[in-house]
């Protein structure tokens, strides 16, 4: 098998959308960590809305990763998608400073969300078309890579916003500036890539339907959707960490931990992925997951709080450009952008009953019930990414 490219000779729009990612992420992370304690403690959210909150805004995102994957194949025309979404999240996500009930903060999540799912399933289909498919691995490994460094920076920020004397919503407000830049990048870095045959082709053979998808491309996204039960939203963590005995102005810290092991990881494993196989690698990642979160149920200490958020971010790392990539191995050229669709749809709208279950067992069974029911979860996935690898169509498109 080739060797990947080392990122500075990944192609420029890979490049370019990793830069992108960085300003969003960082605008996003100065926001995300604060969100628990910000809904909780001073809008008085419940743990079940704010449950509520985190899987409406993932289920919103994912319908609409279905339709504008599919739209971008029938068009050949992914770019304004990309552009409208980030540009849309840039101006709504900052709108939490104006929040003043928990429905309030249920509408502007949502309305961030919009924005992520009408560029999500068009970007990774760019990605995917600029990329040698020796390289794929590698390629998301170092856009995951370039979001999560955005991340630790803007959880940085906000930590040193918040130290200085600035409050939760003024925090909010700064997080606007970061937004602005992202939409600069994508609109001075960003091209189409592609040809005029390929546009036509492409708009006249995607498909929505389910059945007329891939076989194995289903199977591998019908274990994914289980898993995705197990994988409920990472701001349950924050709240676990809460409840350990962090501060609140240590928990942008603590989130920065998370996003610089995702940081290092996502280039080795989207690196492995390429040499090995995304199979191996995302099961590997599961088996992670699933034993962090049960650890999680039984931790009582801010120590160990710390120490499981730096493993966690391993499980991110593994995962992250793997699953893609997998994805696209398994679509067919012309439907990339139906095939990421449905893979970002899938993961969004189990992530409802997901964050919605994990928000109800929190509040009557307790945080240790919670977290390692999601942990009993994604050891059963991973026993069945295993008997997936069995398929030998799925190994020979993995290999």
């Amino acid at each position: 098998m080739s060797m990947p490219v080392p990122p500075s000779k990944l192609p420029r729009a890979v490049i370019a959308l990793g830069v992108v990612s960085l300003f969003t992420d960082l605008s996003s992370e100065m926001i995300v960590p604060l969100l628990p304690a910000f809904l909780t403690l001073q809008l008085g959210a419940t743990a079940t809305f704010f449950g509520l909150v985190e899987g409406v805004a993932e289920t919103v995102a994912a319908l609409l990763k279905l339709f504008s994957g599919a739209w971008s194949d029938r068009s050949g025309n992914r770019r304004p998608l990309v552009l409208f979404g980030y540009s849309l999240s840039a101006v709504m996500r900052p709108m939490m400073a104006l929040c003043t009930a928990p429905w309030q903060a249920l509408v502007v999540r949502a309305s961030d969300r919009v924005g992520k799912g009408l560029r999500s399933a068009p970007r990774d289909a760019l990605l995917t078309a600029a990329t040698a498919p020796e390289s794929r691995g590698w390629a998301f490994g170092f856009h995951r890579a370039m979001d999560h460094i955005g991340a630790m920076l803007g959880a940085l920020l906000a930590t040193i916003l918040l130290s200085i004397g600035l409050n939760t919503r003024q925090v909010f407000w700064v997080a606007a500036i970061p937004g602005v830049f992202a939409v600069l990048a994508i609109l001075f870095g960003v091209k189409e890539a592609g040809n005029a045959r390929s546009k036509l082709k492409a708009s006249t053979d995607s498909t929505l339907t389910w059945s007329q998808q891939p076989a194995q491309l289903r199977r591998y996204l019908m274990i994914l959707a289980i898993f995705t039960l197990a994988n409920s939203s990472d701001a349950f963590l924050l709240l676990k960490a809460s409840e350990a005995g962090i501060a609140l102005k240590f928990i942008p810290l603590l989130w920065i931990v998370l996003h610089l092991t995702k940081a290092v990881t996502n280039l080795a494993g989207g690196h492995l992925s390429d040499r090995i196989g995304a199979l191996p690698v995302i099961r590997g990642g599961w088996l992670v997951y699933g034993a962090v979160y049960a650890l999680f149920g039984f931790a009582s200490s801010a120590w160990q709080v710390w120490v499981l958020f730096a493993l966690y971010g391993l499980y991110h790392g593994l995962t992250e450009g793997a699953e893609k990539a997998l994805v696209g191995k398994l679509a067919p050229p012309e439907q990339k952008g139906v095939a990421f669709g449905w893979y970002h749809a899938i993961c969004g709208i189990v992530a409802l009953p997901a964050s919605l279950g994990t928000g109800f067992l929190w509040e009557h069974l307790g945080s240790r019930t919670a977290l390692i029911s999601c942990g009993a979860l994604a050891f059963l996935a991973t026993a069945l990414i295993g008997w997936l690898a069995k398929d030998e169509k799925i190994r020979a498109a993995d290999g």
